[in-house]
């Protein structure tokens, strides 16, 4: 019982820091804002790992499961 005030403490820190940072905002993001996020590093991705047959045998799988 004696760690519980440390341990409380250690995280209303981690709070007031993460609300200096901007913080968490509570809400969703917009898919379209979310898809502009992620590209960019998908891209890095199969360009750096040469992965582009993989993506594509991926999304022809996931096609054919959806049944497109």
């Amino acid at each position: 019982m004696a760690d519980t005030a440390s341990r409380t403490m250690i995280r209303t820190q981690g709070r007031r820091a993460s609300a200096a940072f901007g913080g968490r905002r509570s809400g969703q993001r917009h898919p379209l804002v979310a898809t502009a996020m992620v590209l960019p590093l998908a891209a890095l991705l199969v360009v750096v790992f040469g992965g582009w047959e993989a993506v594509v045998t991926q999304a022809s799988s996931v096609g054919v499961m959806l049944g497109r």
